[in-house]
């Protein structure tokens, strides 16, 4: 095929065109439009928030302890673990901390019925818990407060940032206590140390997850950075009971 014979079939195109122009102007206009929409979608979708998480050295670990109590011949326990957290947003949009929940493992054999709920899945503490002081560390002749990443502190009353801008962190340490328990219900340790799941819920609901391992410590270890680990729920049944 010749150039000749390919200028003669695009006669006709150009004759539509020309006559046309009205409809062509306005297909490119629209298609534009849609264009620029579709490309504002996905790029709203494409900005959202992403967590890191991870710790910093400081008051994180687990604590297991006997209450001295007893419930159908099972000594009774308690659980306290505190996580001294950093929380950056790597993502592309802004957001803000909504919740942190901690899950681990029980210390329950295969045979129980619960071993795959539990010990195999997770058992999540939802919520943190109100700490009564402030989580400390002695440095020579002074005292190093850490600060809380989800309450205010009884000794600066400040309180950690929880709305992440991209390329912002924020840090500080969330405490939860468990309710007694016993038998098996308390953290499975191997070389003192306890798998975490953390679960950090922004704004929008999205989960932000994270396992890491922690120490597990004596009680005696766990007061010397808070002398009052572990009785916050004791201090709010004997209030309620009063």
């Amino acid at each position: 095929m010749t150039l000749s014979d390919l200028i003669e079939l695009a006669r006709p195109v150009g004759y539509w065109m020309n006559s046309n122009q009205g409809v062509v102007s306005g297909s490119i206009f629209i298609s534009t439009l849609v264009l620029g929409w579709a490309s504002g979608i996905f790029g709203a979708l494409r900005r959202r928030p992403k967590f890191k998480i991870s710790t910093l050295p400081g008051p994180t670990f687990s604590c297991t302890y006997a209450t001295g109590a007893t419930h159908n011949n099972y000594e009774v326990h308690r659980t306290g673990i505190a996580v001294y957290l950093r929380i950056a947003n790597i993502g592309t949009a802004a957001s803000m901390i909504e919740q942190v929940s901690i899950g681990y493992h029980w210390n329950i054999k295969p045979i129980s019925r619960l071993w795959l709920k539990y010990a195999i899945g997770w058992h999540w503490l939802k919520n943190p818990t109100v700490a009564l002081s402030d989580f400390q560390v002695q440095i020579g002749d002074n005292i190093k407060f850490y600060p809380f990443l989800l309450q205010k502190s009884g000794i600066s009353g400040g309180q950690a940032e929880t709305f992440l801008e991209p390329g912002r962190s924020s840090s500080g340490v969330v405490y939860f206590e468990q309710r007694d328990s016993w038998g098996g219900c308390f953290p499975k340790s191997h070389n003192k140390e306890v798998l975490l799941k953390i679960s950090v819920t922004d704004i929008r609901g999205k989960k932000h997850q994270r396992k890491l391992k922690i120490p597990a410590v004596e009680l005696s270890e766990a007061k010397k950075v808070n002398p009052e680990f572990g009785r916050t729920l004791v201090e709010l049944h004997s209030k309620s009971s009063a």
